[in-house]
């Protein structure tokens, strides 16, 4: 067994309360491509011009067609992987607390996870600008662009488009759960973008071990985390978890 997998699975075994941040490198493995990096989708268009929140009220069509379209084509398809499952069995173990992601997707709660905090919201729900009423994504009607509400008024995803702050009151939870968590678990993230940069920085500083799950080194393995367990999310929350099992 590799050491590392048996030292996490130890740190976690240990633990009273787990936290864990999570980005696209986790949900790669259910075929959703990342945002950033190599293949990622803002290397194929413009972000600032197709996701920015001025250009989705001024132009929903060209929004709807260029983008938002093709996600929800991707996450209507896409399914929890081994590394999500595995993070619903923590929970249920009574290990893991809290999760922060990064990602819209909402394949944390489609896993099992029950507390999940979703800085940058999420395209599993669409919301009426007009009456606020809700809808699942995979229910709403594409036959026309941009999709209606039946008051009427048109439908936005519930993730949070560039120009639009992150809400608050995620920031404060993502803090707290941060701050009170013994062990946090970084998994398919380098924690570049800000605020979710911060939040390993915040568990080390409360004394928290800081668990890196990663195909390869990223700015935090240096700087933040304890150590770094090679590997897809998948093979590695699963080993992790086998070798729980048997110690």
């Amino acid at each position: 067994m590799d050491k590392l997998v048996k030292r996490a699975a130890d740190d976690i075994g240990n633990a009273g309360n787990v936290a864990a941040l999570t980005g696209a490198g986790i949900s790669v493995e259910s075929g959703i491509p990342p945002f950033r990096g190599k293949g990622g989708i803002w290397e194929k268009i413009d972000p600032m011009e197709f996701a920015h929140i001025d250009t989705f009220m001024r132009d929903p069509v060209k929004v709807w067609d260029v983008l938002l379209k093709d996600m929800k084509e991707i996450i209507d398809k896409a399914k929890p992987n081994a590394a999500h499952l595995g993070l619903a069995k923590l929970e249920k173990m009574n290990k893991l607390k809290t999760i922060i992601t990064q990602n819209v997707d909402g394949l944390h709660q489609m896993a099992g996870n029950t507390d999940v905090i979703e800085f940058h919201g999420n395209f599993a729900w669409q919301k009426c600008m007009k009456c606020g009423n809700r809808c699942e994504t995979g229910k709403v009607d594409l036959s026309r662009i941009p999709p209606k509400c039946k008051c009427g008024g048109m439908f936005r995803p519930e993730c949070v488009f560039f120009g639009e702050m992150i809400p608050p009151d995620y920031l404060a939870r993502s803090q707290q759960a941060a701050a009170r968590c013994d062990v946090m678990l970084v998994i398919g993230t380098s924690a570049l973008v800000q605020p979710a940069s911060y939040i390993p920085v915040i568990a080390k500083e409360n004394g928290a071990k800081v668990i890196e799950i990663n195909p390869e080194r990223t700015p935090l393995t240096s700087r933040v985390s304890d150590y770094l367990v090679k590997g897809k999310a998948g093979d590695v929350v699963t080993d992790i978890l086998a070798a729980m099992e048997s110690s």
